[in-house]
């Protein structure tokens, strides 16, 4: 029983491993993080949101890790729209991290979306909050971040 289970983790390791060699370009240096977070009351506050935009700098190769407020129980989820500066930033994983009170139903979680600084210059990440199928709602949030990369 125990043998399965070592097994799963093992791969688990190797493959974690594997995106974060991915992530350095191989060249086994450790990446910094430029984390932005864009919460629920950003986005609800009148004098933020609904569309927030973000102004970020960083230095190459290192990690653009944003965390936006997210409602996976009700369809909603954020859509990558566009990143400009061909060469700047690339989209590396996203995933949703749960709530941490579990026992409030229909509580949010985030979105926490991870990008790499590829080459010096200008690029902007657009994003839009919505629920993705035909029919359902559109453009309720959208967050733009501009970035620097030294």
């Amino acid at each position: 029983m125990k043998r399965p289970l070592l097994a799963a983790a093992t791969v688990t390791l190797i493959a974690g491993g594997l995106l974060l060699a991915a992530a350095c370009g191989g060249s086994g240096k450790e990446l910094s993080e430029v984390s932005v977070d864009a919460s629920c009351d950003d986005f609800a506050n009148p004098n933020i949101g609904p569309a927030i935009t973000k102004e970020v700098e960083l230095d190459l190769d290192n990690l653009l890790v944003a965390s936006l407020c997210s409602n996976a129980t009700t369809g909603f989820t954020w859509e990558l729209e566009s990143i400009s500066g061909q060469g700047v930033l690339a989209h590396v994983d996203n995933k949703f991290v749960p709530p941490e009170q579990t026992e409030v139903v229909g509580a949010p979680g985030k979105e926490v979306w991870v990008f790499k600084a590829l080459g010096k210059g200008t690029s902007a990440i657009s994003m839009e909050y919505g629920q993705p199928w035909e029919g359902g709602a559109k453009d309720t949030w959208s967050i733009v971040f501009n970035a620097t990369v030294k």
